[in-house]
């Protein structure tokens, strides 16, 4: 077996330092090739994220290519639509594959490559049982012991091999086995499995295949024959690292054989001339991204998508790119989390908030300013005539002018936040009170003058006087006020329902729950807000689905992408808050 190159002096990120001596050194001749290998079983995640903006990043830094391909060996768990959702995702997140393969298209020579190891004596048919398989394999201080199949001559193997492909046996009835060492160390190389019988239609190949190649024997010759050169992976394939080479170098020494193929001299020619079985590819792990407050695992994933816990993939409290999506994370801004956390060898646990950050960040650029009122209270401008309207050119961007501005109607009657008047406020409460002014955002001064209650002590509805001379918000050298409210015409303004999101969970660490609990166990109810009740400025009512703003002193919203629906119904997605002051100082006064 060749040995691995030594990994080079620090400088950039570990993967690309060992890119840089490749390159110096002129292995692969200055020819860089990445690829990004989902199984098409399930969404991608955030974790997934970090993987593709590596793989497609390292190709793009070098003049190389990265190609997306389907890793689909396992038709039970694998369907189109998730082949479609990933193709969509690593398309939004910025990135253009140069090709898309498949396992399944190289499913024909990988089974000739199976066969040539028979040839070799590198593989067996054993028809143990799973159970025997696994109670023989042995433990990490005991040897495994040799199947009793292991010596079955060449010609017994392929016949029987054969058979397996031709549908003569049943399913679980014996598997295909590299003959390694039942030995090794490394417990993956004690004799692994390497085709299985699998009656089951695949979603490309239909039932033209009833055996199926096992993930780490298709992984290594796929990279192989599409002529990878960096094969970068998350740090749980460092264990499979000796079998991943196993399966190249072996068909490379198999290479060495061309007499071993037989009448199957054409495949022989073309495997020959990949560059890949000449300048072989490999692999490297990085750290796998743990985040605070979620989960990554797929299969707690489909879980909570099987139990009902969400409303499905994309549900935008769950980690898929779909769900960042819908809830209004921007490519860019997961990029730039991405670009943040950095590619290291050494698994780490990164904060929710690092994200949040980078989203809030890249918002507050580009995303135009509208005022929606979530929990809406009448305001009644006593002195203001009941048939006026005034219309103010609000500007979309205070960070760019080219944005423009938007139309906001002003009457008699508006909806303010609920949480804006206080009937006896503290000191530094600078928002709306009895006797007190505060300024309506870009409109006018406007004086609380009384309020009325219901039975249970709730204010129904708050009465105040404008100044007309503070048209647009401000009084040139006249009196100062402190507080400045958003507001919403109660006669012009549009009925919305907004959906505030939390974590999914209630603790940093769902993934590893207590004793006698499960991770579902810590799914919050309370996660999803619905407010159906909001009223919004009618600027909003022919936005597309899908489209990032800012609700003024609120937070970074985005329109469905599924629900929303222009000028019928306004669905809109918190995608994260503001920094809210008097929150903090709330709190210090409770304390």
């Amino acid at each position: 077996m060749s040995a691995k190159p030594d990994t080079p002096e620090r400088g950039k990120d570990f993967i690309r330092q060992i890119i840089d001596a490749d390159n110096a050194s002129g292995k692969y001749k200055g020819r860089v090739q990445t690829r990004f290998p989902p199984e098409p079983n399930g969404y991608l995640h955030i974790g997934h994220a970090k993987s593709i903006c590596l793989n497609f990043g390292v190709a793009r830094d070098y003049d190389g290519i990265c190609k997306l391909r389907f890793d689909d060996t396992n038709p039970v768990k694998e369907d189109v639509e998730y082949v479609d959702s990933i193709r969509e995702d690593v398309s939004w997140l910025g990135f253009q594959w140069e090709a898309n393969p498949f396992a399944s298209d190289y499913f024909e020579k990988l089974y000739f490559i199976a066969e040539l190891l028979i040839k070799m004596g590198k593989a067996y048919v054993d028809h143990q049982s799973a159970d025997e398989i696994r109670e023989n394999r042995g433990t990490l201080k005991e040897p495994g012991i040799n199947s009793p199949y292991r010596d079955r001559t060449v010609e017994e193997n392929l016949t029987l091999f054969r058979a397996m492909r031709s549908g003569d046996l049943a399913d679980g009835e014996c598997i295909l086995r590299g003959k390694i060492d039942m030995a090794a160390p490394n417990v993956m190389l004690r004799d692994p499995a390497l085709y299985r019988i699998k009656h089951a239609d695949h979603h490309r190949t239909g039932d033209t295949w009833c055996i199926y190649p096992m993930y780490d024997f298709a992984h290594g010759l796929s990279d192989a024959i599409e002529g990878v050169t960096h094969s970068i992976c998350t740090l749980e394939f460092e264990n499979n690292r000796p079998l991943y080479d196993w399966c190249v170098d072996t068909l490379m020494d198999g290479l060495k054989q061309p007499e071993l193929f037989g009448e199957n001299s054409a495949i022989y020619e073309d495997l020959a001339a990949r560059p890949g079985l000449k300048d072989r590819p490999w692999q490297y792990e990085f750290a796998r991204l743990n985040i605070t407050g979620t989960v990554l695992s797929k299969r707690k994933l489909i879980q909570l998508v099987q139990e009902g816990h969400v409303s499905g993939w994309d549900d935008p409290r769950m980690p898929t790119i779909s769900g960042f999506r819908r809830r209004g994370f921007t490519p860019e801004s997961i990029r730039d989390f991405c670009d943040r956390i950095g590619v290291a060898k050494a698994d780490s646990t990164v904060e929710y908030a690092l994200l949040e950050a980078c989203v809030r960040e890249d918002l507050n650029k580009r995303a135009p300013r509208y005022m929606g009122v979530m929990d809406p209270v009448k305001l009644v401008i006593e002195n203001y005539p009941e048939d006026q309207v005034d219309e103010f050119d609000v500007a979309l961007s205070p960070e760019d002018d080219s944005y423009g501005t938007r139309k906001v109607p002003f009457t008699r009657e508006l909806w303010i936040e609920r949480s804006d008047f206080m009937e006896d406020p503290p000191k530094k409460f600078f928002r709306m009170g009895p006797g007190r002014e505060v300024r309506l955002r870009a409109a006018y001064y406007v004086l609380c003058t009384g309020y009325d209650t219901d039975a249970e002590g709730n204010v129904t509805e708050i009465r105040a006087t404008y100044d007309p001379e503070t048209k647009g918000g401000w009084l040139e050298g006249g009196r100062k006020v402190k507080g400045t409210m958003h507001w919403v015409s109660a006669t012009h303004g549009l009925k919305a329902e907004v959906r505030n999101y939390t974590s999914l969970f209630s603790v940093d660490n769902p993934g590893a729950p207590e004793e006698g609990k499960t991770f579902v166990d810590y799914v919050d109810p309370d996660s999803l807000e619905v407010l159906p009740e909001c009223y919004v400025e009618p600027a909003l009512a022919d936005m597309e689905p899908g489209v990032n703003f800012q609700f003024e002193r609120t937070g970074y919203y985005c329109s469905d992408n599924k629900d929303h629906k222009p000028g019928k119904t306004m669905v809109f997605n918190r995608t994260t808050t503001l920094r809210d002051s008097w929150a903090k100082i709330q709190k210090k006064l409770e304390k």
